[in-house]
């Protein structure tokens, strides 16, 4: 059996036991590649620049909710490098937001209402189209829709309850 190598991009702190059944198997070295040195990721580097990655050097490549992050014209950026990385037969898993499914939530007054429970705490739409409240440091974040001015406000605070942040909220927020 010969080992193949899965680059893990964007991995966090999450190992190949994350990723797929398939790759979760002795067949697969994983190699972790990642922008924060904090997650002790084998290769720090982004999706848009895996110079440290050789050319057609990885049997597959497996990224999970990294190119949303990323602005429209980074992406064909990343898809090539990628591609570079890639030896003539890999292969790229990949997965990101559904933003019509993330939309019909939306629609339906349900921005802050917890949509799926993640390894890392309750999701909601909010923090899939915006960036996961948690991860970037908040103890809570009060949201509110104006659709008279088609705009959304938020309040997050470092600390702080839930109950402090709706009334922090409510001191701070124009009317509707």
């Amino acid at each position: 059996m010969t080992e193949r190598t899965l680059l893990h991009v964007g991995c966090g702190p999450l190992h190949k036991d994350r990723t797929t059944p398939a790759f979760n198997s002795p067949k697969w070295r994983e190699l972790r590649l990642d922008i924060d040195p904090s997650v002790e990721p084998d290769i720090i580097g982004t999706m848009t620049d895996m110079s440290a990655v050789a050319d057609r050097s990885v049997d597959a490549i497996f990224s999970s909710h990294n190119i949303e992050h990323l602005y429209p014209f980074e992406v064909p950026v990343a898809l090539r490098e990628f591609r570079r990385v890639l030896k003539p037969d890999g292969f790229v898993v990949l997965t990101c937001p559904d933003l019509q499914s993330v939309a019909e939530l939306i629609a339906d007054d349900k921005l802050l209402e917890t949509a799926y429970v993640s390894p890392l705490g309750p999701i909601s739409a909010i923090d899939i189209v915006y960036g996961h409240r948690r991860a970037m440091g908040f103890a809570n974040v009060a949201g509110r829709r104006r659709r008279t001015h088609l705009d959304l406000w938020a309040l997050a605070m470092v600390n702080g309850s839930e109950d402090e942040a709706k009334t922090l909220a409510a001191e701070h927020w124009p009317p509707r």
